[in-house]
């Protein structure tokens, strides 16, 4: 099921990203538990890369918000992964203060996958930044670019490096 969200939803959804920290007192901050962390990559154009999560890796459109006869956010999951986009256009609308910011990317995602090869033949085709190495911390891994240009390394750790 896709939830839309409106622009106004949106914006209380990312504002809360921004907002600045008040101090916590020791006690609060060890019983505080984070539950989640979900990126929000900033593109020109969100079509293409929700073709490639959905398409190419199995991840799943959950909640849209049209910007016109486009996207101008998007929310991806899959096995309780989460990646959001969200196109300049409706940055410039929603948060004029931040749109500047926005457009200084890239991102860079370091995701762990139980299967490298798997992945390998998903994402075939696509700009790799960093061909396929094996790194001293016990893991294999690969590095693309996402249609926007954001870089995305894929690892996948053997049994002694995790």
């Amino acid at each position: 099921m896709i939830r839309k969200l409106s622009l106004l939803s949106l914006g209380l959804l990312l504002s809360c990203a921004f907002l600045p920290a008040r101090p916590h007192s020791a006690q609060e901050k060890k019983s505080m538990t984070v539950k989640r962390i979900t990126p929000i990559l900033f593109v020109a154009d969100i079509e293409p890369c929700v073709q490639f999560w959905t398409e190419r890796l199995g991840f799943q459109k959950t909640a849209e918000v049209p910007e016109g006869d486009k996207l101008g956010f998007v929310m991806l999951q899959r096995d309780g992964v989460e990646i959001m986009y969200q196109n300049y256009a409706s940055v410039e609308k929603d948060m004029p203060s931040i749109s500047s910011s926005v457009r200084k990317g890239p991102t860079f995602l370091y995701m762990e996958v139980d299967n490298l090869d798997a992945i390998k033949s998903a994402v075939s085709g696509a700009e790799v930044y960093m061909p396929e190495r094996t790194t001293f911390y016990g893991s294999r891994e690969i590095g693309i670019k996402d249609p926007a240009g954001h870089y995305i390394t894929f690892a996948q750790f053997s049994a002694q490096g995790h």
